[in-house]
């Protein structure tokens, strides 16, 4: 699960769920209009119904598996990951979140498989909660070529229970020769999103407008509607 937004089990790259409010063990359900990477859609543009199970221990570690279906145009149809990391408040204002992922897709393009390793910075002010985040990749997409994604956001409480996120973020290849974006060999595309967050009778939604740099119909301006629903178990 990439770049999940933390408010939300959907990619987010995964974004992952923060574990600072889990309690044990827990499980969140997702239905979305759709399922993007950094703003790539890994549906096809089609919806996605995810879910996960996290366990969370009471010094901030965690561990959980996370799955969606997806649609590469081939036989790949499910991506199953797994993760595990500690999530430190290290003051009244600053938090650190770090660990690392698999990500795994069944069908026939079992060899896109990788790991991923990650740490999020968090700052709280009266101004809202500003984020730098980041992702560091050996063998991106099992192509053996080394990626790094960046992304600094900012979330803004509107009114109590409505908040807006901005984030931007920029994924880069660092071997060209192994991973590229397009067919000139573009190693580098920026994505980002504005999002706005609430919840109601236990669900949390989200409605996010994105857009990347890249030229293509699965990574153009689109609005991505998100419902979930936490259960401790």
């Amino acid at each position: 699960m990439n770049n999940t937004l933390k408010q939300l089990a959907i990619a987010l790259p995964l974004s992952f769920l923060s574990t600072a409010t889990m309690a044990n063990w827990s499980t969140t359900i997702t239905a979305a209009s759709d399922y993007t990477f950094n703003g790539v859609s890994q549906t096809d543009n089609d919806p996605a119904l995810q879910a996960s199970l996290d366990y969370a221990f009471d010094d901030g570690v965690y561990a959980g598996v996370w799955a969606s279906n997806v649609d590469f145009g081939d036989d790949t149809d499910f991506e199953l990951d797994a993760y595990v990391g500690r999530y430190v408040q290290l003051n009244d204002q600053v938090s650190l979140d770090y660990g690392i992922a698999y990500y795994t897709y069944q069908g026939n393009n079992s060899d896109f498989n990788y790991g991923e390793a990650y740490s999020k910075f968090g700052y709280a002010s009266e101004l809202g909660q500003t984020e730098l985040n980041f992702w560091y990749s050996w063998d991106y997409f099992g192509t053996g070529a080394g990626h790094v994604i960046t992304e600094i956001a900012h979330t803004y409480t509107l009114a109590p229970n409505h908040a807006l996120r901005a984030s931007f973020d920029i994924s880069n290849s660092l071997d060209g020769d192994k991973w590229a974006w397009d067919s000139n060999q573009k190693k580098s595309y920026h994505h980002y999103r504005l999002a706005y967050q609430t919840s109601y009778a236990g669900f949390g939604i989200e409605v996010a407008a994105e857009n990347t740099s890249l030229d293509y119909d699965y990574a153009d301006e689109r609005i991505v509607l998100a419902v979930s629903r936490t259960f401790n178990l």
